[in-house]
């Protein structure tokens, strides 16, 4: 493995922490990208991964992103993610959640860590009783702000497909407006029954089969193959699975007129932004359209506002979606490269 910052995705991190706890057998990799703002905020991330090597890019990515998501939402928060590198059988065992809340403890609150793929609340209530520097945990009653963060990214993703139809195609409604959604977990799920209320005309697809099929079932969804939703002809494709999907292959036989969607790091590389915008293919910046559920997650864990608050919070993703857009079309620049420039002035290193 190369020396860490020669890597092609490490951006002046401030540190990489590598763990690994024989007797559980937990390896965790915990990636700060900045503290300017705050203490890194980020998911944990529980998944296989075929080597290190991707496991630590997915860090330094998911970092990065973290910084940039938190600075453009306003919060006093920097960016950090952790990702536990699990078997081949995702074997997760109370060991090993033990280990790997130790080892957030022991970097002393500079990173505070919530659920993300592979983790559940429950598993931040076991990393309670080894730290405190956890959020995303269940709420006592319905107004305070906590809990799964998924339905309130799931809503900031839906204003902003809302937001990307209105400045891109002219609607104020999404009255029959065909989404094509990748991913139908807790995000894409979420958005997907959103939409449907409003009439959109909705396909899906999904690794879960099942899943896909039944969510089809209860909104009135057409089921297509995970090979086939990201070349379907749709008003707005909406990737709300795993990062680095949009690559010169995939963003050439696009055949949509908006990208937005709440996956992470949707762009397998920067110059992925700049074929989107060729294309005259409208992209929504990934960390600024999926902020809802880190927005819910701080509020949290500062203990510095309730649902009502999020929710206020969530309904501002529209205007900033709005703000970049507005600014690539007169700087005739990408919208990924005017927001990442927005967040590097606002984390200081611009």
């Amino acid at each position: 493995m190369s020396v860490m910052w020669e890597l092609q995705d490490f951006d002046g991190h401030e540190a990489v922490h590598f763990f690994h706890d024989v007797k559980t057998g937990l390896r965790a990799i915990v990636a700060l990208h900045s503290t300017h703002l705050g203490p890194g905020a980020g998911g944990t991330r529980f998944w296989h991964y075929e080597n290190r090597e991707t496991a630590v890019t997915d860090a330094l990515r998911l970092s990065r992103g973290m910084s940039f998501k938190n600075a453009m939402a306003g919060l006093p928060m920097g960016g950090g993610k952790a990702v536990i590198l699990a078997d081949r059988h995702r074997t997760k065992t109370p060991e090993m959640l033990a280990a790997f809340g130790r080892m957030i403890d022991s970097l002393g609150g500079k990173y505070v860590t919530a659920e993300d793929v592979g983790m559940t609340a429950a598993d931040m209530v076991a990393l309670t009783k080894e730290t405190k520097f956890v959020s995303g945990l269940p709420v006592k009653n319905s107004s305070e702000a906590g809990g799964d963060p998924g339905p309130f990214t799931a809503m900031g993703v839906y204003l902003g497909v809302k937001a990307a139809v209105k400045y891109k195609l002219g609607r104020d409604d999404m009255e029959d407006v065909h989404v094509a959604i990748q991913g139908v977990g807790s995000v894409g799920g979420g958005l997907a029954r959103l939409l449907a209320k409003d009439g959109a005309k909705l396909s899906i697809a999904d690794i879960n089969k099942d899943h896909a099929n039944g969510l089809a079932s209860e909104i009135g969804a057409e089921v297509v193959g995970l090979d086939e939703i990201m070349r379907l002809e749709a008003d707005v494709f909406s990737p709300n699975a795993l990062g680095a999907i949009l690559d010169k292959v995939s963003i050439a036989h696009l055949n949509t007129s908006i990208v937005a969607g709440g996956a992470n790091n949707q762009l397998a590389t920067p110059e992925d932004g700049q074929r989107i915008f060729d294309r005259d293919i409208l992209f929504a910046p990934d960390y600024v359209i999926n902020s809802g559920g880190i927005i819910s997650v701080a509020l949290e864990y500062l203990d510095s506002g309730d649902v009502e608050d999020v929710n206020n919070r969530v309904a501002m993703i529209p205007e900033r979606l709005t703000k970049i857009w507005e600014e690539s079309a007169v700087s005739k620049l990408p919208s990924a490269e005017v927001a990442d420039n927005m967040a590097m002035k606002l984390i200081g290193r611009d």
